[in-house]
């Protein structure tokens, strides 16, 4: 069943915008053929306060040998982000729809904002930023919960030409300070705290630590600017925080309030000075390649990575990867359930959404809370037509099984996307099936934080669906297969995942690093741009990533992936959810290490692990059957829901020493992990 093909809805593909694989096919021979006349066509729908010349379109260099690595999308224009999302929506006549359904971590917190407010706030904020001394190319650290604040702070910070740094509201106070510190951001803003289920965030208490810590580096942040987000929002049931005084000593008896430390030189309260602030706010306008945000990655050092996107190029592409993928329509709602911490979090809730004037649900909540039914609830309640999560929240959600879903009326969706890493078979067609009711497409998107948007994906109304395959290359992305001598894989085969020439929303470089940049990115593979992930091609062409290239295994000198085993485990109707890496071994060099998770009411016990075993076998070979099955009631993953691999590495070899476990959604299960470990 997983091997069939699954085709788009008749329905749907007559009113999409790219409906067949004919019309796919010319569009993405033109969009490298004529990469000049295909972007411009697609820049003309934004305003340009200055344009660019056609021999300035578009140029790099992806070759050492010839210089210096670049990417140059249409030098000599400039335009304003905020201008293009906000003000040119409000004179379409857009100015009274709504932008953003936003939807509290309790059921009793939602609230709206419509194009016209959020110019407004956005305006406002952006004079509070200049109030504080932030001018262009300025960078401003984002450490918040998914509230309506975010978005309008970054775009405030693009209105007037900062830079901002979006940091995921679960870092610790180290990784936060680590990465203020190397931006060396002028202003931090964050919030007294936020609910994430039943737990509290001290947020302003996690943000001194990280000011006191950059303080002592060298570094001073001028300006912390704190919204009051506690004092607004609905206490979960059964939960006090410290009660007590806010920073002023005002209470209205919330037990959502916290004690603060303040200082007055450096501390304010975002309502306060949004007080008296004009909501009118002329736009800087900014050169195309000029910065536009800076997002941290992990490093394969352990130092983070700043990822550094530009203005132009990254606008065009996350409006059309956001039109074409989604194939949102004017009264469509649209929900992508990721963090604003995080890539799909900047491009598919802001940047690309508010570029093609939809309605999209921000939200700030879990999956699990109060029940374990909350996505269906939303999706029911806004009438969600495109909805975009990741494989583990699916995986996570599939054990309560069916009953929790049929609940809810779902038939308002057209759209289903997965992000973040390979879909497993079962999964995709649990989702297909019970949550899309059969007749919706799955776009399963390959892309990465440097790559800016979609870079293989398929599209909703043209392309035939394989269960786990990416499947094709958005416009514009010209992939290859190469071996480990960078020789090209042509036709069927499997290999390292690299990119021939750049596209509009790539990465530019590594903030203040671009020889790291140059040494991570180019220099495995002269001439191309290398993902650090595998992919497979079959014999239709269709592209099926493998994971990355340090999650595969070489065992007996056979190469496969951990997420090849992980899927066919993963289809075993007693496993929810499975997780491998690998394990030094002192005869094949490394060998398989599982971590299974059993649905619930289901043993784990040697019938299932010897059941396991054998279905590797069959699947994969007797080469990749699992050396070790661990028990792994839960996994250690980041409160957005990524598996936490390094750490699963760490357990298979017993050694204690894990790291930083601070956005951990559950701390506890590392030790439960090790107290399981076969061969303790």
């Amino acid at each position: 069943m997983a091997d069939r093909i699954y085709y788009p809805n008749a329905e749907l593909a007559k009113t999409s915008y790219c409906n067949s694989m004919d019309q796919y096919k010319k569009m993405h021979e033109k969009s490298i053929k004529q990469p000049e006349e295909f972007w411009s066509k697609i820049a003309k729908q934004f305003y340009w306060e200055t344009t660019s010349s056609n021999d300035k379109f578009f140029s790099y260099n992806f070759n050492r040998n010839e210089g210096d690595i670049f990417i140059k999308w249409m030098e000599g224009a400039s335009t304003n982000i905020s201008f293009n999302l906000l003000d040119k929506n409000v004179k379409c006549g857009n100015g009274d729809k709504i932008a953003f359904y936003w939807e509290g971590n309790d059921i009793e917190d939602y609230s709206r904002l419509t194009y016209r407010k959020l110019l407004e706030e956005t305006c406002k904020f952006a004079n509070v930023l200049k109030s504080k001394g932030v001018q262009k190319g300025d960078r401003v650290a984002i450490y918040m919960p998914m509230i309506l604040e975010l978005p309008i702070a970054m775009l405030a910070c693009t209105r007037i030409g900062a830079v901002h740094s979006v940091i995921f509201a679960g870092y610790s106070s180290d990784s936060l300070a680590e990465r203020v510190l190397d931006s060396k951001a002028k202003v931090l803003l964050t919030t007294d705290g936020a609910w994430r289920g039943s737990k509290l965030l001290h947020l302003k208490a996690i943000c001194d630590q990280a000011m006191d810590k950059v303080k002592s580096h060298g570094h001073n942040v001028e300006s912390c600017i704190v919204i009051s987000h506690l004092r607004r929002v609905t206490c979960p049931p059964g939960n006090t925080s410290d009660g007590g005084k806010t920073k002023n000593g005002t209470s209205n008896g919330s037990s959502s309030e916290v004690n603060l430390s303040w200082d007055d030189d450096r501390d304010c309260w975002w309502h306060e000075e949004m007080e008296d602030a004009d909501s009118s706010c002329y736009p800087v306008w900014v050169a195309a390649e000029d910065p536009l945000f800076i997002l941290y990655t992990s490093g394969s050092t352990g130092k983070p990575k700043g990822v550094l996107h530009t203005t132009a190029g990254y606008l065009i592409y996350a409006a059309t990867t956001f039109k074409y993928v989604f194939d949102y329509k004017p009264n469509d709602v649209y929900w992508c359930t990721a963090d604003i911490g995080w890539i799909t979090g900047h491009t598919y809730v802001v940047y690309g959404p508010l570029a093609n004037g939809a309605t999209s649900v921000l939200f700030e909540g879990t999956p699990f809370y109060p029940q374990n039914d909350r996505y269906w609830s939303v999706i029911d309640k806004y009438k969600v037509s495109q909805f975009y999560t990741a494989p583990t929240a699916i995986r996570s959600l599939m054990k309560f099984g069916d009953d929790l879903v049929k609940k809810y009326n779902l038939d308002s969706l057209k759209v289903l996307g997965s992000v973040g890493e390979p879909i497993n078979s079962e999964a995709w067609l649990w989702f297909y099936y019970l949550i899309g009711h059969g007749k919706c497409s799955i776009v399963d998107t390959f892309w990465q934080t440097e790559t800016g948007g979609h870079v293989v994906t398929p599209l909703p109304g043209a392309t035939p669906m394989k269960p786990g395959s990416a499947s094709f290359p958005f416009f514009g992305v010209l992939p290859e297969l190469l071996d480990e001598d960078g020789k090209i894989i042509e036709g069927e085969g499997e290999g390292y995942l690299v990119f021939r020439q750049p596209w509009p929303g790539m990465m530019r470089s590594l903030y203040g690093n671009h020889e790291r940049f140059q040494t991570t990115y180019f220099d495995k593979f002269n001439g191309f741009y290398c993902t650090g992930d595998g992919a497979r091609r079959d014999s239709d062409g269709y592209f099926w990533v493998t994971g990355r290239i340090d999650d595969m295994l070489n065992v007996s000198g056979h190469l496969m992936s951990t997420a090849e085993v992980e899927s066919v485990l993963a289809e075993h109707g007693a496993v929810a959810e499975a997780a491998v890496v690998s394990k030094p071994h002192p005869v094949k060099g490394q060998c398989l290490y599982c971590f299974i998770t059993p649905n619930e009411g289901k043993n784990f016990d040697k019938q299932l692990q010897d059941e396991l075993k054998k279905k590797i076998r069959e699947r994969i070979g007797p080469f990749a059957q699992p050396d070790i099955i661990h028990h792994a009631p839960g996994l250690p993953k980041t409160r957005s829901g990524k598996i936490m691999r390094r750490i699963l590495r760490k357990i298979a070899v017993g050694d204690r020493n894990v790291g930083d476990t601070s956005t951990l959604a559950d701390e506890g299960i590392v030790d439960l992990l090790f107290q399981l470990r076969p061969e303790a």
